[in-house]
């Protein structure tokens, strides 16, 4: 039997630029807790590499990423495949009973890789095509600058599904408090035209132009001195922490795990199943 083929593809692009691939395409590249793991893995690869200045998070496939593996969820297999991986965090209680094993499966492999990831000290873009959805927003929102073609849309179906909003609370920072509720509250699509409007995309590009244009802005910053690039990132950071965001994230989270509890004991899921068949516009 040939082996499983990798979920994440890891290349150096260019001197100094390390690019990852999220690699499934078949999938959508659905985030299963194997290929969180493996962009974990390729993230600290990079990170840990001083030759490495910038880290640009892309995707194979005609979509970014159409969020959490909704199969590994319903099956009840990602609090058992969490048990194969080396996790990053002290949480534990993964096969715990009731909503412990879910906040401790989401506290480890939604949030604090997310946040871990926001918080690597270089330089990320992501190059984004397609369509990112709900989770997906996990994979994107962490990074440093964000870069999509044309063609790209975004959207969190969490409200309309019963939760809150994904679990990595990145919402008010992203777009605004006004456009952040309207995201939310809608559920709908926004346009990559939209989202650089909020201030959510530094640039948008022709959809045959996006490798090469991001790949010009990671070779630009990754001329600069490694040293300076990491405490300009942790200042701009430093200023976000300051102002609360740590505290936002988490309450935002703590609301998310009672829209699970409440839904688990009202419908027996996870999710509220009224709007799972309904078309997102």
């Amino acid at each position: 039997m040939s082996a499983a083929p990798e979920q994440i593809v890891y290349e150096m692009a260019a001197p100094r630029v390390a690019r990852i691939r999220l690699n499934r395409p078949e999938r959508r590249n659905a985030q299963s807790t194997r290929l969180l793991y493996e962009l974990n893995a390729a993230f600290d690869r990079a990170a840990q590499d001083n030759d490495v200045h910038v880290i640009i998070l892309a995707a194979n496939g005609p979509h970014f990423s159409s969020g959490h593996d909704l199969d590994e969820i319903a099956a009840g297999a990602a609090h058992e495949n969490i048990q194969a991986e080396r996790t990053v965090g002290t949480w534990c209680g993964f096969g715990c009973a009731g909503a412990e094993a879910q906040m401790a499966y989401e506290k480890e492999a939604y949030l604090g890789l997310s946040e871990r990831w926001r918080n690597i000290p270089k330089p990320t873009i992501a190059q984004v095509h397609g369509k990112v959805i709900t989770g997906g927003l996990m994979l994107v929102w962490p990074c440093d600058l964000i870069i999509a073609s044309r063609d790209a849309t975004f959207q969190d179906t969490a409200v309309d599904l019963g939760v809150c909003g994904v679990e990595f609370f990145n919402h008010p920072y992203e777009l605004g408090i006004r456009k952040a509720k309207e995201f939310l509250f809608r559920s709908n699509v926004l346009t990559a035209e939209a989202a650089h409007a909020a201030g959510m995309i530094n640039h948008v590009v022709e959809g045959d132009e996006l490798e090469a244009f991001t790949l010009s802005i990671a070779q630009e910053i990754a001329r600069k001195p490694l040293f300076a690039l990491k405490l300009a990132k942790e200042a701009v950071n430093a200023a976000q922490d300051a102002a609360g965001r740590g505290t936002v994230l988490q309450s935002a989270f703590g609301h998310h795990q009672l829209t699970h509890a409440h839904n688990l004991l009202v419908h027996g899921m996870l999710m509220d199943p009224t709007n799972l068949a309904k078309p997102k516009g």
